[in-house]
């Protein structure tokens, strides 16, 4: 059953605070940052789980973003690197402004030596459920996930969509996962939902033993404009 979410979803709402007297944000140019093209191709054999639109193609290269995903645990926050994977904070933070994640389930849970992570970001199970489209990693082949990691999904080589997942403890993975950035408050969310277990009971690896609903994804830009 699915929970109660319109009423959730506005007392979970949350402003950007922004001071009155703030500047107009400079421009790429002026900063010496210009944008990034970003490849998102659509994929017509995996049609969109939810209407939405393809980003556009210029993603900004600079800055930082803060998200804040609320879920029927609790609310994690989390700081998103532009620098580092300049395409894959953009398409998020598009997502989410598009509402693509409200409602949605987080399907995959693992709780191993070797791999700590929840997964989240499919509509319809793990791994099933994306956004139309796809678009290229963006690794370096040097990458690590420790505690608190968020980083892209994927089904192989140049394939994210909207998956994604959170380290909450460890991940010994190889580094072919875009990193998009950290948990910077809430960790101890997923501590509880790591408590709660894997389903079926004993296992390391399937579905959360108590579901993870994601209520909603809220964005704070703090790299200047929209996207």
């Amino acid at each position: 059953m699915k929970p109660r979410v319109r009423s959730t979803l506005l007392a979970a709402a949350t402003i950007c605070a922004v001071p009155l007297s703030a500047p107009a944000p400079a421009t790429a140019e002026a900063t010496g940052h210009p944008p990034v093209h970003c490849e998102f191709t659509p994929t017509p054999e995996n049609p969109a789980a939810r209407p939405v639109r393809i980003p556009r193609p210029n993603a900004k290269s600079h800055g930082t973003v803060e998200a804040k995903i609320t879920t029927n645990y609790g609310t994690v926050e989390l700081l998103l690197d532009r620098r580092n994977a300049p395409c894959a904070v953009h398409n998020l933070v598009h997502l989410a402004r598009s509402d693509f994640y409200d409602a949605s389930r987080c399907w995959r849970l693992t709780n191993s030596p070797r791999l700590g992570v929840l997964q989240c970001g499919d509509i319809y199970r793990a791994e099933e459920g994306g956004p139309g489209y796809k678009f290229p990693d963006e690794v370096t082949g040097k990458e690590t996930y420790p505690r608190g990691t968020i980083a892209m999904g994927n089904q192989g080589p140049g394939t994210n969509g909207s998956e994604f997942f959170i380290v909450h403890s460890v991940a010994n993975i190889r580094p072919v996962y875009t990193v998009l950035g950290h948990v910077t408050r809430g960790i101890e969310v997923l501590d509880k939902i790591v408590a709660a277990g894997v389903d079926p009971p004993g296992a390391v690896d399937g579905a959360p033993r108590r579901p993870v609903w994601i209520l909603n994804v809220k964005i704070c830009d703090q790299g200047g404009g929209n996207d």
